[in-house]
């Protein structure tokens, strides 16, 4: 089926946000006072946990009021946000937004506002809408007017319900895939605090140093930061780790960085072991994984604090749950970094952090239940990557016109 199409101008407007300083937000609640959405709301789904206030003499127009179907943008942003957007739900009061986001309002006469939604948050307009942006020094501003010239797929109306109808239903399902992933990781943070936030028979008081296996280089950094264009740095070889390899809270691979053979041969007292810790000390700190058992020879920058443990004493698993959750730990990293956000975190602190150290048993029996709901998250991540690129697929297919099988139904085979 072919698709005429318009211009996105023709079938929708963008509505800018009110002006205000930031010394004109109150609290919700106060009287005369509005609900106002920024930037900080502008998630995969609406985030209304952190709303602010400001008097409602700030709305200027009536357009100004956000309705339900709207699509909030980050309009000025960092460059790799702009653009990202938000559906308006039916929400519980009357809400206005600032002059950092704006408002993408279709005439619902002509387009369907959930497939308008469904066509703003693919990947290639989001991809051309930043092609656009302005950049300035420090931020990037949506280009409202090319914007508006992007053309836009216009199908018959009843067509457009029927299309986004399918994409919400596969959308559905990613969101509850998602929110499985979560739920295990709320289930995770409950097994550990249910184990160990009391004491028990045989416990002992010790520190992260004395945990460590023996020898000079059990607790370690590297020997370079981890700049992507670093002299050092080589097309492959011995990879190198760096922050983004811990920053999730557990160890993934992201772009890689390598030195050569010849360079590890100096620099092989940094290597990094199967079951090492790794705490990021630079840049984004107080951030903890555990390295796996099938990490290839590699090496880490100075940005990581790596802990080889003495796992006759005390399992990774155990030591990376109880650095990010115990209330001793965060306590200790809160008083010893003066409340910054751990930026004093360094490895002599990370030497003396106490550990309240239960029995072999109770760890190993504590990481026999994290692997079991780890098996359960990674079954979940595997569906969900399924479901991501069935939607990806099913996004190009109906903003080409090809979506519908000859039967009239959708293919999603």
């Amino acid at each position: 089926m072919s698709i005429d199409s318009v211009q996105l101008g023709d079938i929708a407007s963008f509505i800018r946000g009110i002006t205000f300083k930031p010394g004109d937000v109150v609290a919700p609640g106060t009287p005369g006072a509005i609900q106002c959405m920024r930037t900080k709301n502008v998630q995969a789904n609406l985030d209304l946990s952190d709303v602010w206030a400001v008097d409602e003499r700030f709305v200027k127009r009536p357009e100004q009021i956000l309705e339900a179907g709207d699509l909030l943008i980050s309009s000025a942003n960092s460059w790799n946000l702009v653009g990202k957007c938000s559906w308006i739900p039916e929400l519980d009061a009357p809400s206005t937004f600032g002059g950092f986001v704006t408002a993408l309002r279709g005439d619902s006469e002509v387009v369907d506002r959930r497939y308008l939604y469904h066509w703003f948050s693919r990947r290639d307009t989001q991809a051309a809408m930043r092609s656009f942006s302005r950049q300035t020094t420090n931020i990037a501003n949506l280009d409202i007017k090319r914007c508006l010239e992007l053309s836009f797929p216009l199908p018959p109306l009843p067509e457009q319900k029927r299309i986004a109808a399918v994409l919400d239903q596969v959308d559905t399902l990613r969101a509850k895939r998602r929110e499985a992933i979560t739920l295990l990781d709320n289930l995770t943070q409950s097994v550990f605090l249910s184990m160990f936030e009391g004491v028990g028979e045989g416990w002992i008081d010790t520190t992260v140093g004395d945990l460590a296996a023996p020898g000079e280089s059990s607790i370690r950094t590297g020997p370079f930061g981890s700049q992507l264009l670093h002299e050092e740095f080589t097309e492959s070889g011995i990879p190198v780790l760096g922050i983004d390899n811990a920053v999730q809270n557990k160890f993934q691979w992201g772009k890689r960085r390598y030195i050569s053979e010849e360079k590890y041969l100096q620099l092989s007292r940094y290597t990094v072991h199967p079951g090492d810790l790794l705490i990021t000390i630079m840049g984004t700190c107080g951030r903890c994984a555990v390295v796996p058992q099938d990490i290839p020879k590699s090496i880490n920058t100075k940005h990581l604090c790596c802990i080889t443990l003495d796992q006759k004493n005390c399992l990774p698993e155990f030591l990376h749950a109880y650095f990010l959750m115990h209330v001793d730990s965060q306590d200790y990293l809160t008083k010893n970094t003066k409340g910054a956000v751990m930026g004093g975190l360094n490895m002599g602190l990370i030497k003396t952090l106490p550990v309240r150290l239960p029995p072999m048993e109770i760890q190993r029996s504590y990481v026999m239940r994290v692997r079991a709901v780890s098996a359960l998250q990674d079954h979940h991540r595997t569906h969900l990557a399924v479901l991501d690129e069935l939607f990806a697929s099913l996004q190009q297919r109906a903003f080409s016109g090809t979506l519908w099988d000859h039967g009239g139904e959708a293919d999603v085979a």
